[in-house]
């Protein structure tokens, strides 16, 4: 019965460890977490994505990820925006903007920092090869195989809920639904 204690103690320190980062770059730092551990964050302006089956895709913006326990519950992703240094943008496009079958796009809300989107792409929807106009991240809220083509390769990525993405200001791809309905929340960053 010596090792209950020592569990225990493990387990207590694993809750206190502080959220990772499933993305970190110049542009963005993405979390995928719980509201619970929401006090451990960096402290700075984010949107928070739920991932619970009552509130899923709900998004929401605060000035403070650290402080934001009201406006999150259960698992979510937080993706906390950072200033990179400003340079002119490649032509590009919006979500939604290239040519595209099956597939819609409602905004959640917008502001000077990002734009958040909600998407769904149908069973064998296309979007037509395109630009990002902007740094977007991809936050998955169903599971699904969409098929990739970037720079002459074709390959079927395997999502599942939760499952956060990074698109590139500047790369181009075309995508195709090969299985079911995938929804997404969409944060296109503004430079």
């Amino acid at each position: 019965m010596r090792w209950l204690p020592i569990i225990a103690a493990s387990l207590a320190a694993s809750a206190l460890a502080p959220p990772r980062a499933v993305i970190d770059n110049a542009q963005v730092r993405v979390y995928r977490t719980t509201a619970d551990s929401i006090g451990g964050l960096e402290h700075g302006p984010a949107v928070i994505v739920s991932l619970d089956e009552g509130d899923l895709g709900r998004a929401v913006w605060t000035d403070d990820a650290a402080r934001a326990g009201a406006a999150a519950r259960g698992r979510i992703v937080v993706v906390q925006p950072r200033r990179a240094p400003s340079s002119p943008p490649p032509a590009g496009s919006r979500p939604g903007d290239a040519p595209f079958t099956g597939m819609s796009f409602k905004t959640i809300f917008e502001n000077d920092r990002v734009s958040v989107i909600r998407a769904r792409m149908e069973v064998g929807a296309q979007e037509g090869f395109h630009t990002h106009g902007a740094d977007t991240i991809v936050v998955h809220l169903s599971g699904g195989e969409i098929e990739d083509t970037a720079d002459g390769k074709t390959i079927v990525n395997k999502w599942t809920r939760g499952d956060v993405e990074f698109e590139g200001r500047g790369t181009s791809h075309s995508a195709r639904n090969v299985a079911g309905a995938v929804d997404v929340v969409l944060v296109a960053l503004k430079p």
